[in-house]
């Protein structure tokens, strides 16, 4: 899969990565940065797509459902090629560490190595509907602090690109990511990004190793206000939807 990604334009090579360092970061805080993980080409032109109509199939409007302000489309199948290639090269890195989490967690589901036989499993449980989007936010706009979560099936960690520029795009709109811990306060991190750059984070829970061996932690994400200029996210997630 490592071979798709790179032939695929615009996509940084996932294999020359510190894999060791990111799955550090993601045990140690929930989230990890992939540097230029898409070229600038490549963000100008996924962003562009945010304007038709063909390709996707759903678009959501924030604020009608409480979830903060701005906008979002599903995409359809089939994928964009850049995006497929991204999903399925991102799952075969990332699968082993899902699977090390559920056995620290006394979880008993274990990933398999391609994402393609984990969508199968998907579509099984009946969640069949692609979940990569794009979002896109305006001066004034922010996401909520949310899980996603779309079925029985849940893959433990996604990613987010950033399409657009901090400063020549767009002001504010810091992605945050907050950790609840049991009988503490909750804890944020906020994690900057640059064009093209990629945030691998938890979707929901991860093991933290305490005393008495690992326990599960509760993480959220979201995006703070955007203060001016319009910023459009691609969103990674493994799992699809029911």
């Amino acid at each position: 899969m490592d071979e798709v990604a790179r032939q695929s334009d615009g996509i940084a090579s996932i294999a020359d990565y510190d894999w060791t360092a990111i799955f550090r970061d993601l045990d140690a805080y929930g989230c990890a940065v992939l540097p230029k993980v898409l070229t600038a080409e490549a963000c100008r032109d996924l962003s562009g797509l945010y304007v038709l109509d063909q390709g996707f199939r759903s678009r959501v409007v924030m604020g009608r459902h409480g979830f903060g302000m701005g906008e979002y489309k599903y995409w359809a199948y089939p994928l964009p090629a850049t995006v497929q290639a991204l999903r399925a090269s991102l799952y075969l890195r990332l699968a082993p560490l899902a699977n090390r989490w559920n056995q620290r967690l006394g979880e008993g589901v274990r990933y398999p190595d391609a994402h393609a036989d984990f969508l199968a499993l998907c579509h099984q449980a009946g969640q069949v509907r692609p979940t990569p989007l794009l979002l896109q936010y305006g001066a004034g706009d922010y996401n909520c602090l949310h899980q996603d979560l779309y079925g029985e099936r849940v893959f433990p960690l996604q990613v987010a690109v950033l399409l657009s520029e901090p400063g020549r795009d767009f002001t504010g709109g810091e992605f945050v990511i907050t950790e609840q811990r049991p009988r503490l306060q909750s804890r944020a991190e906020v994690v900057p990004l640059r064009q093209g750059d990629g945030v691998i984070f938890a979707v929901h829970h991860r093991p933290v190793s305490g005393t008495r061996g690992s326990y599960r932690v509760t993480l959220r994400h979201g995006v703070s206000r955007i203060r001016s200029g319009q910023r459009r996210t691609l969103g990674v997630i493994f799992h699809d939807a029911v």
